[in-house]
């Protein structure tokens, strides 16, 4: 199965809308170089399909990739029924792994405390940066692992 990176997006903050950038350097157990969530742990770099979001555009709501928090905005592959410890390409040479599907959210995030809803806890995906590399949108995303 391939997809494809649409936007890539960090913060300075947690729980916060990120903002596009035009590539990001995935580091090796470390996540989004520059990104708030960066950091040892499983939940290193967050991704969500174009397709959540338009879910959520299609009631209304004006939101763009990077206002649910994730940080790679996917298009063409349903990323939340990947099962955990798929291994996904992403751009040529970054690799990484899928440790969550979805998230409880503790305290409600930006986009929840506006517009009363998140799609982002129900079908975003966690993956932990195993091989470092460079993406940008328009890159290619592959399971290659399932």
């Amino acid at each position: 199965m391939t997809g494809r990176i649409l936007a890539v997006s960090i913060s300075d903050e947690r729980g916060t809308r990120k903002r596009n950038v035009p590539r990001a350097e995935l580091r090796a157990e470390h996540g989004i170089v520059g990104d708030a969530h960066a950091g040892p742990g499983r939940r290193q770099v967050s991704l969500l399909g174009i397709e959540s979001v338009r879910q959520m555009q299609g009631r209304g709501i004006e939101v763009n990739p990077g206002d649910f928090a994730e940080n790679i905005t996917t298009e063409g592959l349903e990323v939340f029924s990947l099962p955990i410890g798929t291994r996904l390409r992403l751009g040529a040479t970054a690799v990484g792994e899928v440790t969550q599907i979805g998230k409880t959210c503790h305290d409600r995030c930006e986009i929840f405390r506006i517009v009363g809803d998140c799609v982002m806890p129900r079908e975003g995906i966690f993956v932990r940066v195993l091989e470092a590399g460079e993406i940008k949108p328009g890159d290619p995303i592959e399971v290659v692992t399932a």
